[in-house]
Formats: C-alpha cells, sequence, structure tokens
C-alpha cells in the first residue's frame, strides 16, 4: 500500500460536518462508527433511517414531510422516496436572505458583477412574478440557451420556484444540436443571451436561438438577456423581448413557492448524443435537492464560509451540482469563456482574489496546466485553498502529484465520478479519509456501490463494470417521452437483474477507494484481456510531447488490435523514436498487453460538447461505419482525420 498524498488531521476530522454527522448518529442511533468505511456501511445497511437523518442534518425547507422514507419496488427504478413530502427546489436554495455575497461573475475580460443573497432573492422574485404574469404553471418546460452567468441562476431559480422544469445547454451549440434537446421537450420559454467569450472572441449567440426558436411551435416567448451589448437587435424576432422589458411591469418582491411532490420533476439533462438522438433525462426535485445537499456538506464540507468554484457550462451537470451549493449559503464563482484566456493561470488569479476555498476543475484542464508549466504554488497566495476537485475523466497518478507539487502540499484533492445520469456523484471525496495517488476516495454515502465481474459477482481489487444496487433519491424519475420506461430501463438495468449498470470499467482498490478505467463501451479487448483505456493515456500524457491522445480496438484477423492517435505540441512530427518511446512508457507503466500495435499522429481529436472525448466516433470511423448525430461534437470536422487512414485498411492479399 502506498503513503498517502494527504491525511486530515484528528482536527479536521472532529469539525468536519461529516464527522458530526457521525457523530449524531452515534448518539440518536446508540451506534459506535469511527471510521468513514462504517459510516458507509451503516448508511446502506439503514438507507431509510440514513436519508431521514440526512434531511433533517442538511435543514431542507418543506412544508409536508413523509411518513414513509422509501416505497420500495421492482425494478428498483420504479421506487419512490419520501412520497408524502411537500417541497420547493428554489425555496431550498434561497433559504438565505442576507448581505453575503452569493453569486460572483467573472469572464475573460475580468470580474463583471457580483449579488448578495438578498439582492438574488429580489431579482429572482421579479422574474418569477413576471413569468407567472405570462402564464407560466407547474411542469411547463422553461429552456436556457446561456453562458455561466448570473442570469442563468436567476432564471433556473425563477423557473423552479413556479414549479416549472428548467433546461438548458451551452450556447456554443449549433442549430441542430439544440433542437436535438429543446425541440424534445417543447418549451414555452427560452431564456437565450446575446452571445458569451470564448478564446479572446465575443461570439454572437442570436441567429442560433432566433432559428431554434423559430423551429419550435411551443415557444411563446425569447428573452434575450444583454450581455456583449446593452441593445442588443432584436428586429428580426417576433416573440424576442429583452430581459429588462420582460420585468419592467414587475415589481413584486417576494415569492410564492409552489409546493410539489418529492419526485416531481425539476431538471432535464441531456446525454451526449454520440450514440443517436440525445436522451432526454428527468430528474425529481427532492431527490436532486438531497443528493446535493449530502455531497456538498458532508463530503466536500461546503459551508457559509466557503467559495465554491466549477469550471463548466450550463451544458453539464457540474452547473446543476454548483448552482446548488446556494442551499449551503457559499458563495459562487461563475466564469464564461475558455480555461487559459486571458492567461494561462486565470483561474488561479480568480481563486487568489476570490479568496476560493473548493476549486472544481477537469481533469484534462489538470494535465493541460502542468504541460503549461504554469505551477500556481509559486505565483499565488492561496491561503482559503482546502479542496481541488476534478472530474470529466479520470485524474491519473501523475495529476494527483502535479495537485500536491505545483497547486498546494495542504488539501483535500477529490477525484469525483458520476454524471448527468445521476445529475451527482457514485464515487467522490471524503474530508475523513486520506487521498491516495489516483484513487477515488470513496464511494458516497448511502449509494450501495460496487464492481461486477462479467458473470454479475462482486469482485475487490479486480476491474469490472460499476453498478448500483439499491435505489438511491437521485436516480432519474423517467427518460422524456418514454411513457414505459423501456428507454430507462434499457439504458440502465438491461445487463443484471435489478441492478444499475453505469457503463463506467472501474476497480475498488485495498484502500476501499475506486478507479475508474474509462467508459465500458471503449474498453479494449486485446486477446481476451479487457484494457481500459484511462490506462495508457495515463502512461502516454506523461510525455511533455504529447498533448491528448485518444485509443480504439480495431477489429483485426478474428482479434482485437490497439490503435493510438495522439496529437502533438505544435511544429512537432511523430518520429520513429518518440513512437519507441511512447511504447516503452506504457510497457513500463501497465503490461506488454497495454502496449498499442499502431501509432499514428492526428491534428485532433474529436469531443463532445461537454469536453469529453468520444472513442466510439473514432472507432466508428475507422471502421467505415456511420457517425450518429455528429451535431453533439464540439469539433466534428475532426472526425475526417480518421476516415480511411492507409495504415489500418486490411492488407488486399
Amino acid at each position: 500500500m502506498s503513503d498517502p498524498l494527504w491525511q486530515p488531521t484528528a482536527e479536521q476530522i472532529r469539525s468536519c460536518q461529516m464527522g458530526q454527522f457521525m457523530r449524531s448518529i452515534n448518539s440518536q442511533h446508540h451506534q459506535h462508527l469511527t471510521t468513514y468505511g462504517e459510516l458507509h456501511r451503516w448508511s446502506i445497511k439503514h438507507p431509510q433511517v440514513f436519508w431521514k437523518l440526512l434531511w433533517a442534518f442538511t435543514g431542507v425547507v418543506a412544508s409536508a414531510e413523509s411518513e414513509h422514507v422509501l416505497e420500495q419496488e421492482r425494478p428498483f427504478y420504479k421506487s419512490r422516496w419520501f412520497p408524502g413530502a411537500k417541497l420547493n427546489f428554489a425555496e431550498n436554495l434561497l433559504r438565505y436572505r442576507d448581505n453575503q455575497t452569493a453569486l460572483v461573475s467573472w469572464n475573460e475580460t475580468g470580474k463583471q458583477k457580483s449579488l448578495t443573497y438578498a439582492e438574488l432573492y429580489r431579482q429572482v422574485a421579479q422574474l418569477a412574478n413576471a413569468m407567472k404574469a405570462h402564464g407560466i404553471q407547474p411542469g411547463d418546460r422553461i429552456a436556457g440557451y446561456l453562458p455561466n452567468i448570473p442570469e442563468a441562476v436567476i432564471a433556473m431559480l425563477a423557473t423552479t420556484s413556479l414549479g416549472a422544469v428548467w433546461t438548458s445547454c451551452s450556447p456554443d451549440f449549433g442549430v441542430a444540436g439544440t433542437l436535438d434537446r429543446f425541440g424534445q421537450i417543447q418549451p414555452r420559454m427560452i431564456f437565450a443571451a446575446d452571445g458569451y467569450h470564448y478564446n479572446g472572441k465575443e461570439l454572437s449567440s442570436l441567429n442560433t436561438i432566433f432559428e431554434v426558436s423559430r423551429r419550435i411551435d411551443s415557444v411563446e416567448h425569447l428573452v434575450i438577456v444583454p450581455y456583449l451589448s446593452k441593445t442588443p437587435d432584436l428586429q428580426s424576432m417576433d416573440n424576442a423581448l429583452l430581459l429588462q422589458d420582460f420585468i419592467a411591469e414587475e415589481s413584486a418582491q417576494e415569492i410564492e413557492f409552489e409546493q410539489l411532490n418529492f419526485n416531481a420533476p425539476l431538471y432535464i439533462l441531456y446525454s451526449s448524443g454520440t450514440t443517436g438522438t440525445p436522451k432526454c433525462i428527468i430528474h425529481g426535485v427532492g431527490g436532486t435537492l438531497l443528493q446535493h445537499l449530502k455531497e456538498h456538506r458532508l463530503h466536500v464540507d461546503l459551508s457559509r464560509n466557503d467559495c465554491l468554484f466549477y469550471f463548466t457550462t450550463c451544458g453539464w451537470m457540474m452547473w446543476n451540482w454548483l448552482v446548488s451549493g446556494l442551499a449551503s449559503g457559499a458563495k459562487l464563482v461563475l466564469y464564461d469563456g475558455a480555461p487559459f484566456a486571458p492567461e494561462v493561470d486565470i483561474f488561479w488569479r480568480i481563486a487568489a482574489e476570490e479568496s476560493i476555498s473548493v476549486m472544481g476543475v477537469s481533469a484534462k484542464y489538470l494535465s493541460a496546466l502542468e504541460k503549461t508549466g504554469i505551477e500556481p504554488i509559486k505565483h499565488f497566495s492561496l491561503p482559503a485553498l482546502r479542496a481541488v476537485l476534478s472530474t470529466g475523466s479520470p485524474l491519473p497518478h501523475e495529476g494527483f502529484h502535479f495537485v500536491y507539487r505545483s497547486i498546494k502540499s495542504n488539501l483535500m484533492l477529490a477525484s469525483i465520478s458520476g454524471g448527468t445520469d445521476i445529475i451527482s456523484c457514485f464515487a467522490l471525496g471524503c474530508p475523513i479519509r486520506p487521498v491516495y495517488a489516483g484513487e477515488i476516495q470513496c464511494r458516497g454515502l448511502g449509494m450501495d456501490v460496487s464492481v461486477f465481474d462479467e458473470h454479475g459477482q462482486t469482485v475487490y481489487d479486480r476491474k469490472g463494470e460499476l453498478v448500483c444496487l439499491s435505489p438511491f433519491p437521485s436516480m432519474p424519475i423517467g427518460f422524456w417521452n418514454d411513457p414505459e420506461d423501456q428507454r430507462y430501463h434499457q439504458a440502465y438495468f438491461d445487463r443484471f437483474t435489478n441492478v444499475w449498470s453505469h457503463g463506467d470499467y472501474a476497480e475498488i482498490t485495498e484502500n476501499d477507494g475506486m478507479i475508474i478505467y474509462g467508459r465500458s463501451d471503449a474498453v479494449l479487448n486485446p486477446g481476451g484481456i479487457r484494457i481500459g483505456t484511462a490506462e495508457i493515456y495515463r502512461q502516454v500524457e506523461q510525455l511533455d510531447e504529447v498533448i491528448e491522445s485518444i485509443c480504439i480496438g480495431q477489429p483485426w484477423h478474428e482479434d482485437e488490435r490497439i490503435v493510438l492517435f495522439v496529437r502533438l505540441q505544435a511544429g512537432m512530427s511523430l518520429s520513429e523514436e518518440l513512437v519507441d518511446r511512447i511504447k516503452w512508457v506504457i510497457r513500463q507503466g501497465t503490461t506488454p498487453r497495454h502496449v498499442p500495435d499502431i501509432i499514428l499522429q492526428v491534428a485532433d481529436i474529436p469531443r463532445t460538447l461537454s469536453g469529453k472525448i468520444t472513442e466510439l466516433a473514432v472507432r466508428n470511423m475507422v471502421m467505415g461505419e456511420p457517425v450518429p448525430n455528429t451535431d453533439a461534437l464540439a469539433n466534428p470536422e475532426a472526425l475526417e482525420l480518421y476516415r480511411n487512414i492507409p495504415a489500418l485498411q486490411p492488407s488486399k492479399s
């Protein structure tokens, strides 16, 4: 067992909210829990007691509580949590209404504005009452086509205060990609900004959203947020009006929060869409709230004293996760722009200026930051920073060492993993456990997570399928237009009976942590040996010459061979010497089975609109198969780089 990179002090364990929560269980239920492992096992064994205690501990605001915690059914996705409860999501996020800062907005040009909790409440009240005056009712869908700015948060809170359903995507989605999402769920209203910032450019959104609005019959109002310009031109769109004009008649300062069932719809999120039209995943009011409160309060130890940042767009579930930080009274920092613009160290300048205590980024960002040579520890004073969160893809060992060497030596580095499907995490950080390189610290409280082999048996210290064996509150309440739950069942429950199969290739470690090796559908299988692509990426991307890589399995002579594509630093070419060095690094760090049969240089790697590389699309191109729904890709033109590559064609002999 390797030494930990960080471990909490006895005082940190005692004073954090997870420590407090464990003591309350011991006191109220005559337990003697002392470790996280014991606490997790207790939460799985007593789910109804655990979630009810969590409800009380986090102070859920509700007009009616539920006598029953869980009505269990088979398959377990039909189970219903807190069936008698009545509450409102926005009311819980707006429980604080004082002069402490709620939101701070930054973009590539600098700090833009800040809002206190009192100001946020007033602005939500104005917009909510204007929406109500325009006939918005519970269950109506409201869409956001917005950058990560305060108006996105305000529009979401106004929507959910009325019991309506919020959905959003990033303004870098084109017409087809936006229609694939909003067109399915038929929103009554769309909120959109006139544009957004990215990599030194101001990019207009108006033509795209005007066209989308024209082609969705249900849209009654298109409300434009002036962002790039104070006076955007709306003459070409009949039903468009500026935000200030939409709320001009409304001066109400109070919100009448619509009380909803725990399992009423709150959000609609979308799958990546790389294998077809995106699935519209419906998440519930209470499950989302309770799960986020658990993760923020217990696993991150978030409080009113904290400043929380996560680099995300409004098209990724981490935006929803970030915004829920309001329920803990924290200050949230929003950012619109590229991660390395206008300077490569922009995030760390913001972290220093805003006293960010919990910093969230992607694993790819940390890898790219390391390759710039920038070491924030040498240039910025970050006394408030106590946690760095990483998600989006597995964080390799080297990423862990980079954070502790080049950002800050004394903090909790929490690699987290879950996704859009559950709007939360299966595995994440733990303030009362050590951090080991390459490992996620723990499985989430109340999450009955295991790893199955191909026969459906639980395995430890072996790779297999990440599964969840019991119901949890943040399960989707359904898919849109899937009344018999056929697509829902197919997505998660087809592989194992009454078991959620998440689609990740994973391992539970000897430390009782977790390693994610990539998506199950991208697992390589040369000679019948299953290999996670993340195992190869971890080795390859240690090389300074390699910016990023993507790996596929190509059927070859009744077996499968590994093909690795690498994107190199500007001006570099893939020499035989570099090919040999890449193979040597992979062999030394893994096994001879992991060494690619072929390594090729490419100018670009296709990625989804949320920034994730897509092995399946590359594999389809190499095999001459169609790639469905290329509108789900941020750079679909990159696919052509993988068509008819001579080195990958079968010989004619």
